[in-house]
């Protein structure tokens, strides 16, 4: 007697940049965020509000060291980067820092094709390690010379180069850009801090 053999799952068919570019701009998609691993759609938890702020810290720090400096840019709010082809991996940093345009109008409209100097991961209480770390190893293998993750919760930022030991750094720590961003530099403590920090406004003496 012949035995039925059950038939295969089926292939899931693996969506490529254009395809993920065309997915993302669906009306029912309009206020969600995805990434592309690998030709596979994943779908982002929308961020905590210190999620937010702390990208805000971030970016602020970056703009000021690009007016002084001169040059690159920084972006946030997940700017996609399109990581790796064949099976298509698209990402988005929390924080990213360039140096492939000195005009606006010299951005890519869409997603970058060139890797960023920096790519900033802010992590989440529902964020698995499993994943930042796959998504920090994506980053180092495919170009990208500088990642930080950032943990407010810990206040802590963990550095990431390509063959290199990590390193981590506390709200007491100096953080510098390296040989990657020269001439950049703050304390950890700069990404967790409110205006009111630093102590209340002096008011000015009355006119005479």
């Amino acid at each position: 007697m012949s035995v039925i053999q059950p038939a295969p799952p089926p292939v899931q068919k693996l969506m490529t940049v254009a395809e993920f570019w065309d997915f993302c701009q669906l009306s029912e998609n309009e206020n969600r965020s995805f990434e592309l691993h690998r030709g596979k759609v994943v779908e982002i938890p929308r961020p905590t509000k210190r999620h937010g702020r702390v990208c805000v810290r971030i970016g602020y720090l970056f703009e000021k060291y690009a007016e002084t400096f001169g040059r690159g840019y920084p972006t946030s709010n997940d700017s996609g980067v399109i990581l790796h082809e064949d099976p298509d991996t698209v990402v988005g940093p929390d924080v990213a820092f360039y140096f492939d345009a000195m005009r606006f109008e010299e951005i890519h409209p869409k997603w970058g094709e060139e890797p960023p100097i920096l790519a900033v991961e802010v992590l989440s209480p529902n964020d698995r390690m499993t994943r930042v770390n796959a998504k920090v190893l994506d980053y180092l293998r495919n170009g990208v010379p500088l990642v930080w993750v950032v943990d407010y919760e810990d206040q802590q930022v963990t550095v990431y180069r390509p063959n290199q030991s990590l390193a981590m750094f506390g709200v007491g720590d100096a953080l510098d850009g390296g040989a990657e961003l020269p001439g950049f530099s703050c304390s950890v403590a700069e990404f967790f801090r409110l205006p009111g920090d630093y102590g209340p406004t002096p008011t000015p003496p009355p006119a005479t």
